[in-house]
């Protein structure tokens, strides 16, 4: 944990000198910042030591409980994930092609996302209007068929993280034969002509480079060597990816809502109405009182997490209850700092707004809040039955 809070330190200081001041740059666009800006602020990331902090030069990988720290302090900046190479979906991509990949795959895919010169995307959730796979993975229907020694995978895919920009793919499809409910995972260069970006989706978040896209995959020709791991052990390898995410994006978000509170609390005491400060108003002052409670809960409950899944236990459990426990309380934080702050609250003056919106869609991201808690009481429903 030493190692990861004097990391944080120093990640803390880089963010606040160098990022923030870029979040009025003209190239930050409803889809995201340019890549040419997220260039940039890698460049300044590489050259300060702190480029992909959880993966240090001298080797290894920071348990989460190090990581917590770190990734809090990115992200005081919507751009500070972006900035030193933490942001998803490269963040989880690289921690699953480093516990799956090959020697070789390894090379041509993860050193380049690990130095920060490209990015990825994960292509697994499908659109609702063909009946495809969203928060129930069992409904895949992108589908890769044997061709020889290697692979024709067709589908379409729905909400795809910076598939725009993006030069490493990993493409989830049914393998098996029909009515088959196994999945394996491919290895995609990245710009391919069989898949096409049809649109880029205009989403309340504008945090991610690349933007979310409706991918079409048509006769998309792999060979064998393409395989992430082995073939229809697709959904397990999900899993070692999808709880750890969860929980970085809990790391990341409790950054942007400790940056939203401290806003908002400069304005409340900066700012008078009917004869004092409005901190001194109960309503604004318990608000803020409220953010605090919130912001130390969700803190607990990530370490918490953290440590569960550095111990080895695959943590499904305590990450779908990390993961709403803490969207959940972090949505609530930034409503308040709307609240406090009334109108500029909602306006672009500051980045509370941007806050707000980003969270709001953690509640959906990595799992909708519902379809945690469902997941939970079946848990409950099978323990009391044994």
């Amino acid at each position: 944990m030493n190692a990861g809070l004097e990391i944080a330190a120093r990640v803390e200081s880089f963010v606040r000198e160098h990022v923030i001041p870029f979040e009025r740059d003209a190239r930050l666009g409803a889809h995201g910042p340019a890549d040419d800006l997220v260039a940039e602020l890698r460049g300044m990331a590489r050259s300060a030591g702190l480029l992909t902090p959880h993966l240090p030069a001298s080797g290894g990988h920071l348990p989460l409980a190090a990581m917590a720290p770190v990734f809090r302090a990115a992200g005081l900046s919507p751009l500070g994930p972006v900035a030193l190479n933490v942001m998803a979906p490269d963040e989880g991509n690289m921690h699953l092609l480093d516990r799956v990949a090959t020697p070789a795959q390894r090379a041509h895919f993860l050193v380049p996302l690990v130095e920060g010169r490209v990015r990825s995307a994960f292509f697994m959730t499908e659109p609702a209007e063909d009946g495809g796979a969203g928060s129930d993975p069992s409904m895949l229907r992108t589908v890769a068929r044997r061709d020889g020694d290697g692979w024709v995978i067709d589908g379409r895919k729905a909400f795809i993280t910076g598939a725009v920009g993006a030069t490493v793919g990993i493409v989830m499809a049914r393998t098996g034969g029909e009515g088959a409910t196994t999945a394996t995972m491919f290895l995609v260069d990245l710009p391919d002509p069989s898949v096409c970006i049809e649109r880029v989706l205009d989403t309340i978040d504008s945090s991610m480079p690349g933007g979310h896209s409706i991918v079409a995959i048509e006769g998309l020709k792999v060979g064998a060597d393409a395989v992430l791991g082995e073939v229809d052990r697709g959904f397990q390898y999900a899993q070692i990816r999808l709880a750890p995410a969860r929980l970085t994006h809990c790391m990341r978000w409790l950054g942007a809502c400790d940056r939203a509170h401290e806003i908002a609390s400069a304005y409340a005491v900066r700012r008078h109405a009917f004869g004092k400060p409005l901190i001194d108003h109960e309503g604004v002052g318990f608000m803020l009182a409220e953010n605090m409670i919130d912001l130390k809960q969700a803190e607990l409950m990530i370490d918490w997490c953290a440590g569960v899944l550095d111990g080895g236990a695959a943590g499904t459990v305590e990450s779908s209850m990390a993961k709403v426990a803490v969207s959940e309380a972090l949505f609530r934080i930034a409503d308040r700092c709307v609240q406090v702050m009334g109108g500029t609250g909602v306006s672009g003056d500051t980045i509370v707004e941007q806050v707000f919106r980003e969270v709001r869609a953690f509640r959906i991201y990595d799992g909708p809040t519902e379809v945690h808690k469902w997941s939970l009481a079946k848990k409950i429903k099978r323990r009391h039955a044994s």
